[in-house]
């Protein structure tokens, strides 16, 4: 029984492609995600700067093995900050993705 389940979820899904690994960078851990996570079923990413909301669905879809509901983009300005009180720098910008999971599906950013 459970061998024809593994089988199904393997139809259902693509088999992964490196292009689809690498659109995914990490996960954005701060409290408010990890309540998004909890209580909405959402889960925040930092995505390649090229990526769209197709290539971020298919790429969740094929690596987790879950099914998304809705992917949301936000890109994150670089600012300017300051080193001690002295030196000039910059924290870069990036692209992160707000992935809504399918009702009933879950996903476990640490596992182990």
């Amino acid at each position: 029984m459970a061998k024809k389940k593994v089988e199904a979820a393997e139809k259902r899904f693509a088999k992964p492609t490196m292009k689809q690994f690498d659109v995914i960078i990490r996960p954005i851990i701060t409290e408010k995600t990890m309540a998004m996570a909890q209580n909405q079923n959402k889960i925040v990413v930092e995505v390649l700067k090229t990526a769209n909301r197709a290539e971020i669905k298919m790429a969740f879809e094929s690596v987790f093995q879950v099914k998304v509901k809705e992917v949301n983009i936000i890109n994150v300005d670089a600012k300017s900050a300051k080193r001690g009180t002295r030196y000039p720098g910059m924290v870069s910008g990036y692209k992160k993705a707000v992935v809504t999971l399918a009702e009933g599906e879950a996903l476990d950013i640490f596992k182990e």
